[in-house]
């Protein structure tokens, strides 16, 4: 069977603001996961709250909504619980690096076959604009109205020096190498993080589309992505160019297989009575 991303496809009305970068992020995902050949039914997306979170509302695809900062978590369970099926979490910087922080760095050490997708616009735009982990130094916002005055996060760093087995880094401004870094990072067995670049129409007029056109550089066909001393000075090096690409790949352990060894078969695999489920899950209601 031949997906398209047409299959992907939701006749739920898109709540974004007219130009925002989660549209790009949106068309690259169907896109991606449809030149996979992945049916929308063996997909989970889970999310939290945000802009970012919304994207699975506009997809044909299984989805699990969570808390703020809690997606990560929940999807380490859903792939432990059912390891068939293929898992992305799509998260904002702030509740990624912020509120999940601690979920992500855990996750970096679990290993577990997973894709992280972070769409950061610098803000936490669905709270009036505030700065998040990753606001420049000094960005005067309606919260912080004398200027940042905390460093930003930077998670790639964090991320290659704790060895995250896929580290990505792409942008709105270029869905052309988006769509192939998705499909890179979801082909990847072990913990996957996409980190994206997108603009926010809302609160930053600086960051566009064109600005990241014009300061984003493709890494070169000679960069070696298994060398993470180089991918280490590489994003740490102070310079005003987003690099654009796969910048950190290793092959380790996956923590799911592990689990799984110490058990007959996931839950999946073992049945669920449908009924108790919902008894349960009725108790919450």
């Amino acid at each position: 069977m031949s997906v398209k991303p047409a299959d992907y496809a939701s006749s739920v009305p898109i709540a974004w603001c007219p130009g925002c970068g989660n549209f790009a992020i949106l068309s690259s995902a169907k896109k991606a996961l449809s030149e996979l050949n992945l049916p929308p039914d063996r997909v989970v997306i889970c999310t939290g709250i945000g802009q970012a979170p919304k994207l699975p509302h506009y997809m044909r695809v299984n989805t699990f909504n969570g808390l703020h900062g809690r997606e990560v978590a929940a999807a380490i369970g859903i792939k432990l619980a059912a390891n068939d099926l293929t898992v992305i979490v799509h998260a904002g910087e702030g509740g990624g690096y912020g509120e999940g922080g601690n979920h992500f760095l855990y996750s970096i050490r679990r290993n577990v076959d997973m894709t992280v997708v972070v769409h950061d616009n610098l803000y936490y735009a669905l709270t009036k604009g505030q700065a998040s982990p990753t606001t420049p130094l000094g960005t005067v916002t309606r919260i912080q109205s004398d200027g940042v005055v905390m460093p930003p996060l930077n998670p790639l760093a964090l991320a290659i020096s704790q060895s995250c087995s896929f580290v990505g880094q792409g942008t709105t401004g270029r869905p052309d190498l988006l769509v192939p870094l998705l499909k890179a990072a979801i082909s990847h067995r072990g913990f996957s993080l996409v980190h994206v670049l997108q603009s926010c129409p809302t609160w930053d007029h600086i960051h566009t589309p064109q600005f990241y056109r014009e300061h984003c550089d493709e890494l070169p066909e000679d960069y070696n992505p298994q060398d993470r001393e180089a991918a280490l000075r590489l994003v740490m090096t102070p310079s005003e160019r987003h690099p654009l690409g796969v910048l950190y790949r290793e092959d380790r352990p996956l923590f799911d297989e592990h689990a799984l060894e110490q058990i007959e078969h996931p839950l999946r695999r073992r049945g669920v009575n449908p009924e108790a489920a919902l008894a349960l899950l009725a108790q919450f209601a």
